[in-house]
């Protein structure tokens, strides 16, 4: 009786060993939450599913604004943000300031579909922090029915004519760049006299400008609250597919070609899930699904095939050429961030 009991209690400890080792490995990765800080409207819901169904591991999913809100709340440490989506110009601030782990790239073979293109450009030139996710332009978007006028130049966003149906983006960089440019200066620049002259132009204008936006200026121009906005090309396409009557224009003045980037910050506690979310996104089949679904252009060869042909053919979407001869980079400025964030509290404050 006793030898039955013992062999039992084995077999029962047994048993419970081989269920616990089981349940830790099979549970691991659900044990796992992933916080991922992105824009807003810049992912297909479905795909954060996807990633959690196909892996077991919880996506906890947050927005920010802007590229300088992300910074803020990254320096001020208060969450262990595993991925985050920062424009081209912040991943090289971030790196500058130490705020960035390098990529194993052994854990995102998926990065291999990347045109080449947008791989070890200025913010990153070993490619060593970030994986492009989407790329644009910046441009106007407008409502062919009422702006009648040749939208050619980025001196339409001064013009009386549209007063109060104008809307602005409410990024430093972005809105500050277009202004640099036309005034015939690069959107890169440091040079205090030509920075004023921006800041000028951009409080003479305020008082055209109907609100500074980031999300909801799409939300307005389709439902008729302006008729012209600075916009980013994604945003400019998704417009058009709901209302028709939406064109998009870059200026002759030249515009800036803006990269969003998925980089894993130096305060994350799960960096090899947070590696095979990057890699998840990558997934040709993935990313086409997430272009489609956000208009904006992806970088992934192998996703663009997968496109509806009116996508992937048009030239606002998809345009040809090097990096250079579309546009300029935003890049690091040093110091002069800073300078250029006093200058747009400036412009926002101004009466």
């Amino acid at each position: 009786m006793k030898k039955i009991f013992i062999s039992i209690l084995l077999l029962t400890l047994f048993l419970t060993g081989c269920s616990s080792k089981n349940n830790d490995e099979g549970t691991k990765k659900s044990d796992i939450t992933l916080n991922v800080y992105n824009w807003g409207d810049f992912i297909d819901p479905d795909v954060i599913n996807m990633f959690e169904e196909e892996t077991g591991i919880k996506v906890n999913y947050e927005n920010f604004n802007n590229n300088e809100e992300l910074l803020a709340k990254i320096e001020a440490g208060s969450t262990n943000y595993d991925v985050l989506f920062p424009s081209d110009y912040m991943v090289g601030i971030m790196r500058e300031k130490g705020l960035l782990q390098t990529l194993d790239y052994s854990n995102i073979p998926n990065a291999k579909y990347i045109d080449e293109r947008f791989v070890g450009l200025n913010y990153d030139p070993k490619q060593e922090y970030n994986v492009p996710y989407m790329w644009q332009t910046v441009g106007i978007s407008y409502n062919s029915k009422v702006v009648t006028d040749p939208v050619d130049s980025w001196d339409i966003l001064w013009n009386e004519k549209y007063k109060r149906n104008i809307i602005m983006l409410d990024s430093s960089r972005d809105t500050i760049g277009i202004t640099l440019k036309k005034l015939g200066y690069s959107l890169n620049t440091k040079n205090d006299k030509e920075l004023e002259e921006a800041k000028e132009e951009l409080i003479k204008q305020k008082e055209l400008v109907s609100s500074y936006q980031v999300d909801y200026y799409k939300t307005a121009l389709i439902g008729g609250e302006a008729d012209m906005s600075l916009a980013w090309s994604g945003d400019a396409m998704y417009i058009k597919s709901e209302n028709p009557d939406f064109e998009y224009s870059i200026p002759k003045e030249g515009t800036n070609v803006s990269i969003d980037c998925m980089v894993i910050p130096t305060q994350s506690l799960h960096k090899k899930e947070a590696e095979m979310f990057i890699n998840f996104m990558n997934k040709p089949e993935v990313a086409a699904k997430n272009a489609e679904y956000i208009k904006y252009s992806s970088p992934n060869l192998e996703a663009i095939k997968l496109l509806p042909d009116e996508e992937k053919n048009n030239p606002q979407m998809y345009p040809e050429g090097s990096i250079e001869s579309l546009g300029e980079i935003f890049i690091d400025l040093g110091d002069y961030n800073q300078v250029y964030d006093k200058i747009w509290t400036q412009i926002k404050t101004a009466n």
